[in-house]
């Protein structure tokens, strides 16, 4: 079952999480992830508003767990974390409906 990495993130260092963005991307690559939303328009209907979405569709939820705890996640995420304020989960994706 694929799952999706969902993150809402303001950024409060546009240098520091440039780095990150530049690192993170080839890590999630490197472990299947493909990106579904970056950073385009939105509009919030409920809850708090964060300026930058992501979504990306990982082979599977255990995919997507073991690319954030790589070292090479982990080494752009340094980036991120005095750059930004972050709210990440991943969840599988819904089975097709069967006809």
């Amino acid at each position: 079952m694929t799952a999706l990495w969902i993150a809402h993130v303001t950024v409060t260092d546009p240098d520091a999480y440039g780095l990150y963005a530049k690192a993170a991307g080839p890590a999630i690559a490197a472990h299947g992830g493909v990106f579904l939303a970056r950073a385009g328009r939105y509009h919030v209907l409920e809850g708090a508003d964060r300026a930058r979405h992501v979504v990306a569709r990982f082979p599977s939820l255990d995919a997507a767990v073991a690319c954030y705890h790589s070292t090479e996640y982990q080494a752009a995420l340094a980036h991120a974390k005095g750059a930004s304020e972050r709210d990440l989960v991943i969840v599988e994706e819904a089975a097709p409906p069967t006809e």
